[in-house]
């Protein structure tokens, strides 16, 4: 690396982020599942990839069907990945409790992480990356990023923004097309 070049990636984001985009690549970011193991974003790289930090008591919870109906609408196509999180004090206790609740009321069945930090000094690196882009980080659950096929950030969107409009559901299947 040579002297000025975090200053033109500072810049190059910055100007960037006016614009609601972002020139640098999510990469080496991994998730530990709900599940076990771990979801790691590089395996869906070529692919849209929809992120949502979520909690089970949320008045927006109801988002779960529009985000469960994406994940079978768009199949092995797109990832649309539910990130539970407490940030907000809105989660159940544990990752047992959250996916017992989410299959039970939701019938989820797509990917979910961990209860996870989404803000603040001991955010997930996603997240942190994501702010130091973009200046994005959520300000409530139901915050969406929306990753475009190359890793660029292609859109956030706030808590009112429903997955199943054309702001997000309409820009995954233009990146499908």
């Amino acid at each position: 690396m040579q002297k000025g070049d975090g200053v033109i990636r500072f810049l190059m984001a910055s100007a960037l982020t006016l614009l609601g985009t972002s020139a640098l690549a999510a990469e080496g970011f991994r998730f530990a599942s709900i599940d076990g193991g771990e979801i790691d974003l590089d395996d869906w790289r070529g692919k849209p990839v929809l992120v949502v930090n979520t909690a089970s008591l949320c008045g927006f919870a109801g988002q779960f069907d529009a985000l469960q109906d994406l994940h079978e609408r768009f199949g092995d196509s797109a990832l649309i990945l539910a990130v539970p999180s407490n940030d907000f004090d809105q989660e159940l206790a544990d990752e047992a409790a959250v996916k017992e609740y989410c299959a039970m009321t939701f019938d989820l069945t797509l990917p979910m992480t961990e209860i996870t930090p989404v803000k603040g000094a001991g955010a997930h690196p996603f997240y942190a990356w994501v702010q130091a882009e973009t200046g994005f980080a959520p300000g409530w659950n139901f915050n969406k990023v929306l990753l475009a096929p190359d890793g660029t950030i292609a859109g956030t969107f706030g808590a009112p923004v429903r997955p199943e409009g054309p702001e997000i559901a309409g820009r995954i299947e233009a990146m499908l097309e």
